[in-house]
Order: C-alpha cells, then sequence, then structure tokens
C-alpha cells in the first residue's frame, strides 16, 4: 500500500482547506470538494445555536461505515472551485469564529439600543437594596408609630387643660321678681346674651399602677417594633446577597457551557471529517453531536437562569428593566474558619433581632395584664376650674355682668362589679404571655438548630469547593492526554467524548460548590444575627 492511496489519522481531518490545498496526492479532488461542501454554513444569524446533522452535511446510508484506503481517482477534467472565501454567501467558519460572530449578532439584535451598564459590587448592592427596599420603609414606619404609641401612653400622666368659649343667644322671657317698688328684687333676669370662658385641669393621683403599665406596654412594643425592622433589613440582606451569588453563578455556568461547546465543536469537525473519509462510524458522530447539543441546550438554560436572576436583582434594587448589571465579584473566595460552634450558638442568642422582638412581646403581655389587674383598684384624680361669664350661673341672682368663679377638687372612683370583664381581661393577657413566651423558648431551639445546620452546611462547602478543585484539575488533565492520544490514533472518539463531558460536569461542579459556599456564608451570617 503506497503512501499516496493511505489516509494518516495524524490530526490531518481538523482542516479542509489544507486537503484541498494538497489536491489529489492523499484523496481524491471529487473527495475533497464533497467534504468541503457538506461543511459548509450559511453566513448571518444562523451561525449560533445548535445545527442539525442533516442540515450540517449531504443524507447518506445509515449503515456503518468502515475505514478502507481511499483508491487513487483521476483529476476532474475542470479543476473543483477553491474553498477559500469569495463574494459567496456560502463561507466555512471555524467553531470559535462561528461562536464569536454569533454573540455579536446576539449582543446585536438582543440589547436594547441606549442600555446602560452599572458595575456593582455586592456590598453596593445591599446597600442600595436597603435604601430602597419598600418591606424595609414599612417596618420602619411602624416602627415609628410605635415611638407615638409610646408618647400617647406617657401622656396620660400629664395634667390635662383645657380651656373653653361659649356665646349663645335666648329669646326673650318675662323676668322673675319679688317685693314691690324699691324693695322689688330680680331673681331671674331676662339677659338674652349669654358669654362663657372655661379653664379646666385634672390630673390623675392614683391609678393602681394603671398608667404604669400601660407605659410600658408601649415601651416594650417600641422595642419589639425596632427589632423587627432590623431583622427585616438582614431578612433583606441575605435576599440580596443570594440574587447576587444567583446572577454570578448563571453566568459562570454559562461561561462553563461555552467553553465546553468550543471543544464539542471542535470535537465535531474531526469525527465528520473521519466520519466523511470512511475513519469513524456514524454512531460515533451522532455521539459527539448529541453531546453537543445537551450542552448547547444547558447552556441556553443557563443563560434564561441569568436572566431570571438579573431581573430579579433588578427587581430587589428598584432599578429599570433597561440598565444591565455587571457583577463585580466572583465566587472564588477564601475559606472562613468557622470557630467553635457553641461560641456561635452564643453568638446568635445574643444578636438575633427576632428573639430580642419575642421576649419584647412576652414583657409587654405581662405589663398589659398589670394594667388590666390595676383596674379593680380604686382611681383617684385632682380637678381644678375657673370660669369667667356673663351672667355667671354660679352667682345669684344673675346679673348682666362679667364674674369669675373657680373649682379646685379631688374625685375617688372604684369599681366594685363588672361582670367579671377586669377578670376575664385580666386572664386573656396573662394566657397570651404565657403564649409568647413559650415561642419565644421554641425560637431560641430553633436559632440553636439553624446555627448547627448553617454550620455544618459551611464546613461541607468548604470541602467540596476543594474537591471540586482537586477534580476539575484531574479532568482537564485527562482530557488533554485523551485529546493527544486521540490525535495520535491510539484513543478513541468515544475516550475523548468521555473526557470532554467529565471536563465539563467537573467544571460545573466547581461553579456549584463555590456558588454553595457563597450562600452558605451568606445564610450563616444570617442565622448568627450579622
Amino acid at each position: 500500500m503506497t503512501p499516496n492511496n493511505t489516509v494518516s489519522t495524524h490530526g490531518e481531518c481538523s482542516s479542509v482547506s489544507s486537503r484541498a490545498q494538497r489536491g489529489t496526492s492523499q484523496v481524491g479532488m471529487s473527495e475533497v470538494q464533497r467534504l468541503g461542501d457538506s461543511r459548509m454554513l450559511l453566513a448571518g444569524p444562523c451561525l449560533r445555536g445548535p445545527s442539525s446533522l442533516a442540515a450540517l452535511r449531504p443524507a447518506r446510508s445509515s449503515g456503518r461505515r468502515h475505514a478502507e484506503p481511499l483508491k487513487p481517482t483521476a483529476p476532474p477534467s475542470h479543476p473543483a472551485p477553491p474553498l477559500a472565501f469569495g463574494p459567496s454567501p456560502l463561507v466555512r467558519l471555524s467553531p470559535f469564529a462561528s461562536r464569536l460572530a454569533g454573540l455579536v449578532l446576539l449582543a446585536f439584535f438582543a440589547l436594547p439600543s441606549g442600555a446602560e451598564e452599572r458595575t456593582m459590587t455586592l456590598g453596593e448592592v445591599v446597600e442600595r437594596a436597603r435604601s430602597v427596599s419598600p418591606h424595609v420603609a414599612r417596618l420602619r414606619l411602624l416602627e415609628e408609630a410605635a415611638r407615638e404609641g409610646e408618647q400617647i401612653a406617657a401622656s396620660g400622666r400629664m395634667p390635662q387643660i383645657e380651656i373653653s368659649a361659649a356665646y349663645s343667644r335666648n329669646s326673650d322671657v318675662p323676668e322673675f321678681a319679688t317685693g314691690i317698688g324699691p324693695a322689688r328684687t330680680v331673681i331671674f333676669p331676662n339677659i338674652p346674651d349669654n358669654y362663657r370662658a372655661r379653664a379646666a385641669a385634672s390630673l390623675p393621683l392614683y391609678t393602681g399602677g394603671r398608667l404604669s403599665s400601660q407605659i410600658d406596654v408601649a415601651r416594650y412594643g417600641t422595642a419589639a417594633a425596632t427589632d423587627d425592622a432590623v431583622a427585616g433589613e438582614r431578612d433583606l440582606v441575605l435576599e440580596a446577597s443570594t440574587a447576587y451569588w444567583s446572577l454570578v453563578t448563571a453566568r459562570e455556568n454559562e461561561r462553563v457551557l461555552t467553553a465546553a461547546l468550543d471543544a464539542f465543536e471542535q470535537h465535531l469537525v474531526d469525527a465528520r471529517n473521519r466520519f466523511d473519509l470512511g475513519l469513524a462510524a456514524r454512531n460515533e458522530l451522532l455521539a459527539v453531536q448529541a453531546e453537543r447539543d445537551r450542552a448547547e441546550l444547558q447552556r441556553v438554560r443557563a443563560e434564561n437562569n441569568a436572566a431570571v436572576a438579573h431581573a430579579n436583582l433588578l427587581r430587589i434594587l428598584d432599578l429599570g428593566p433597561d440598565l444591565f448589571i455587571v457583577t463585580a465579584d466572583g465566587l472564588a473566595a477564601a475559606a472562613v474558619p468557622i470557630g467553635d460552634l457553641e461560641a456561635l450558638v452564643d453568638e446568635a442568642e445574643a444578636s438575633r433581632a427576632e428573639l430580642r422582638s419575642l421576649s419584647a412581646r412576652v414583657d409587654a403581655a405581662d405589663a398589659y395584664a398589670r394594667a388590666a389587674r390595676a383596674s379593680r383598684l380604686p382611681q383617684a384624680s385632682l380637678s381644678a376650674a375657673y370660669d369667667y361669664a356673663s351672667p355667671n350661673q354660679k352667682i345669684l341672682p344673675l346679673t348682666d355682668s362679667w364674674e369669675d368663679t373657680w373649682s379646685v377638687g379631688v374625685g375617688v372612683s372604684w369599681t366594685l362589679f363588672d361582670g367579671g370583664r377586669t377578670a376575664a381581661s385580666e386572664a386573656k393577657a396573662r394566657a397570651e404571655a404565657e403564649s409568647l413566651r413559650r415561642l419565644a423558648d421554641d425560637a431560641r431551639q430553633r436559632v440553636r438548630l439553624e446555627v448547627t445546620g448553617r454550620a455544618l452546611e459551611l464546613d461541607a462547602a468548604i470541602a467540596a469547593v476543594a474537591v471540586s478543585k482537586r477534580g476539575l484539575e484531574a479532568a482537564a488533565e485527562n482530557e488533554r492526554v485523551s485529546r493527544d492520544r486521540y490525535r495520535e490514533g491510539v484513543a478513541s472518539s468515544s475516550d475523548l467524548l468521555d473526557a470532554e463531558t467529565q471536563t465539563l460536569r467537573a467544571g460545573l461542579d466547581l461553579v456549584a460548590a463555590q456558588s454553595s459556599l457563597r450562600t452558605a456564608e451568606a445564610q450563616l451570617a444570617r442565622a448568627l444575627g450579622r
């Protein structure tokens, strides 16, 4: 068998143009032309996306083709057209060039005109989320309302001062008088115009602890509302951090899949060349095509996930849809030691705003029960008033002139029987306080469990990142060796395909591990109340 009618497998199938230039020294011109025609792609937007096997090569028998030495053929009477680029709309591009052109076209047609890019770190995302969150704003307004309620309760101890003025016009009435002549005395004169000004003040002297208990209820309510706002902010920080890392993860998955697609594309070109030359079976070509299509489907899903994560981050930050956020922080991070678990639990019990809020509500319920019990005791108050009127109804006989009077008094009231209303109110308040106390105990136990779980998740995530890095290093080296062996003809296409798939999975595993690490850090920080 002469060199002219044999086909070498040492990497020659990766280039069609080189075979076309060599003419018929190894392969007949008709075979070169057929190989070139079967791998021509339409230039334009169709450069992106999976291409079907039928569209990439002419239809052929589904039977298995065996590698056979090609017999030399006579050169054609008319030379085949060159395979170089020309004015024809059909051009052949490398996989990398095809993907690059597709990205350019996708960016041109998909991105809105005038789209603005903004590079943001995680810290910047968190700060903006805090400043624009309607949920946090609502909690702060509830805190403000609770403070005003505290002021209302405290005002019960202060004197209550009122002033009033009145005027009334009465119809004429007959005067009522006694005596005749000089001894005549008018007891009830006809005074149609009546004027009155009054100032009154009252001050509680003794309430049995009712006012002080009501003030305690309002104060504890304010503390609970403040802690609710703090807890809401920390929940928002976790939500914003999770959304940020979700976007970074989706884009990183897309990057890994794009790199894997480039490798699959090159492998697909080599497999198609070998199949066209009869050096590979059809199932090998279909296997590479199927794996490439699966990777493309994963890339589309990752791209869609990135779009959804980007929209979610825009929602949290209250930004317009024409803004494109570029994440400045990457997934790679140095592992932080977790520390002693019991120390973390103690920190969480002291720092969690939810526990402080529940404790404040328990105290408020106890104070409300004391206020209800105080209603059983006597209530005493001091009152004073000053009247300036014309006529002054307290001075007889009435005269059409301005007169002033004043009064000072002490009032005492004691409800002896109210049908059991006070007792029922006190029992209700104590039951609610006990219920909140049990809820606080359960919350502390749940915090301990949450901190333990988050700490162990972070520990596992740190280990997973280390394992994934070693796995990716091993997979990449295995792919390199398999590719070299494939080019030397000592490894099969399936061996290389397995190595490429393993590298892709190892890359995705590393992204998932790094994403889990970032998420576990954020969740542990939230569990600790940081």
